[in-house]
């Protein structure tokens, strides 16, 4: 494949890796904001190529990991109806529950159903007039003006038996809540590159310039990061702090308007606990008024539903870069992907997935597991 070996490939990687190593002066810890580079990054061994004064940490770039333990309940609870069709992006249906997963509840003879695209679950509905069909809307604002678009067709259509469980969160609230924090370690970031090629980057600088810290719109190879590195890097060293754009190839300032469009048709800011973090201010999306009727939470009265985390379970402090997967208890022992104590151990997207899959071995061989 061209465009995979393209930016994966070994000559270039270790040119940034010596550009890298070269500008460096001083120590740094960089925060990639988005799980599909946190993958990337454990996968290809790419936090191995930079000096010992670089640090990377993983941030809650895992809308799934995020979603908080309460929101898993309410969808088990739904799903586990008879009248109803439950559907879901894959990830989510292995994400545990107080009691049980969305996996446990079809094992048991819920109708829960795995799409790729929220508008399939449209079709459904048409299909299927005497169930209710609800898809559980994940995503950064990266999924957003997929689920906004099927709200609004449905609204235009008429489709009374179709709803969306919402759980969408923002991604420069949560930035600013790191920075923000007594305990932040982050002295830049990069920023996720699909993201951006939905919202754009303008909404980063004002972070940028109030938290003194450089922020790289980056892509996902490893060249993408390797570049962001340096470029974030390079600002540290020369004391700036702007906003620049490594993945010119797929987003611009302006990021998508039409979509950006939809998810301000149907979508209002709102507050949005975040799995292991607790609630930040202005950092989830949900529905309008006007499209009220297609909440699955007022549907089905499961609004006031609360639930504990696993004490043993440390996600927060993983999502945060405060720790690292392999620092926790119980990583590999009582939390693996066949049995998980958290979201991170099971989404693709995952911190403490991407530790199991890619470095258990090693961490086993330094005893550091």
């Amino acid at each position: 494949m061209k465009f995979a070996t393209e930016y994966r490939d070994e000559h270039a990687a270790q040119t940034y890796a010596r550009e890298i190593r070269r500008i460096t002066r001083h120590p740094w810890t960089l925060m990639e904001i988005c799980g599909g580079q946190t993958h990337a990054i454990v996968k290809f061994g790419i936090d191995e190529l930079l000096p010992k004064e670089i640090e990377l940490v993983h941030g809650p770039g895992c809308p799934v990991c995020v979603t908080p333990l309460e929101l898993i309940d309410k969808a088990v609870t739904i799903a586990g109806r008879k009248d109803v069709i439950f559907c879901s992006f894959g990830d989510m249906l292995r994400v545990p529950g107080s009691e049980v997963d969305l996996f446990g509840i079809k094992a048991r003879g819920g109708d829960v159903r795995i799409l790729y695209t929220p508008l399939d679950a449209l079709k459904i509905a048409k299909e299927n007039s005497t169930k209710e069909v609800v898809f559980f809307a994940v995503g950064f604002e990266t999924t957003a003006p997929a689920h906004a678009m099927a709200v609004y067709q449905a609204k235009q259509q008429g489709i009374k038996n179709f709803s969306v469980l919402v759980s969408h969160v923002l991604v420069p609230p949560a930035m600013e809540a790191i920075l923000g924090s007594e305990t932040n370690r982050v002295q830049g970031f990069l920023a996720a590159g699909h993201v951006c090629a939905i919202m754009g980057y303008d909404e980063y600088l004002p972070i940028a310039e109030k938290y003194k810290v450089p922020i790289v719109v980056t892509g996902f190879e490893p060249l993408d990061i390797l570049q962001g590195i340096a470029m974030c890097v390079a600002q540290l060293e020369d004391g700036r702090h702007e906003v620049e754009n490594q993945y010119t190839r797929a987003v611009t300032e302006a990021g998508n308007r039409p979509a950006q469009h939809y998810i301000q048709e149907v979508f209002q800011v709102v507050n949005r606990k975040w799995r292991g973090i607790g609630e930040i201010a202005s950092s989830g999306l949900g529905l309008r008024p006007e499209f009220a009727e297609f909440d699955a939470e007022k549907r089905f009265d499961v609004a006031g539903y609360t639930a504990e985390e696993s004490p043993l379970c440390i996600s927060g402090l993983i999502m945060q870069g405060l720790k690292k997967p392999h620092e926790c208890s119980a990583f590999g022992k009582q939390c693996t992907p066949e049995k998980p104590l958290g979201a991170p151990m099971v989404s693709n997207e995952g911190a403490c997935a991407a530790y199991y899959r890619y470095r258990r071995a090693e961490l086993a061989e330094a005893g550091k597991v």
